[in-house]
């Protein structure tokens, strides 16, 4: 199997479902637990850029990720989001999609769009955390000076998010 990049990033080992066009990886720093990213194989900056087989299996993927992330965390229903451009908060310059397992009941956040800040913060700073990956702790809490996951920890929740798919 091929290797995977994110942009420039090597996350291989971060993925836990692909197609010949688009892949998803477990996320780096998760907002809520459950955040993936779904993303085109072939690297383009916007979702003007691809073409019309990779945007179908990108958004076939987003579909098929989220319904397995919603179940496999326990939530009823996702936050979806795409930062389409450097304008729009996009860090990474690789189209992407934030898929964010949520909860009517016990969601981190009690109001829906406070989410969008906090993705917003997520992204920006992804491309420094992407190569500075040190960090062994996990922290989804609402503290913004959140940590890079460390790699072993990524590859568990990856290696177990595809026995879903098997």
């Amino acid at each position: 199997m091929s290797s995977l990049f994110f942009s420039s990033f090597e996350v291989t080992r971060q993925c836990f479902y692909r197609t010949s066009l688009s892949y998803a990886i477990v996320n780096l720093k998760p907002i809520v637990p459950g955040h993936v990213l779904v993303i085109p194989t072939r690297k383009a900056l916007r979702l003007s850029d691809l073409d019309d087989a990779e945007l179908a299996s990108l958004m076939g993927s987003v579909q098929r990720v989220g319904t397995v992330v919603e179940r496999a965390y326990g939530a009823n229903a996702l936050t979806v989001a795409c930062q389409d451009g450097k304008a729009a908060g996009q860090s990474v310059p690789h189209v992407h999609f934030h898929i964010l397992p949520r909860k009517a009941i016990g969601d981190r956040f009690s109001n829906n769009d406070e989410i969008y800040p906090a993705l917003e913060n997520s992204e920006g700073s992804l491309n420094t955390d992407l190569q500075e990956n040190t960090s062994k702790n996990l922290r989804v809490d609402a503290d913004e000076n959140r940590k890079p996951r460390p790699e072993s920890e990524m590859e568990e929740e990856a290696a177990w998010l595809r026995t879903f798919f098997q």
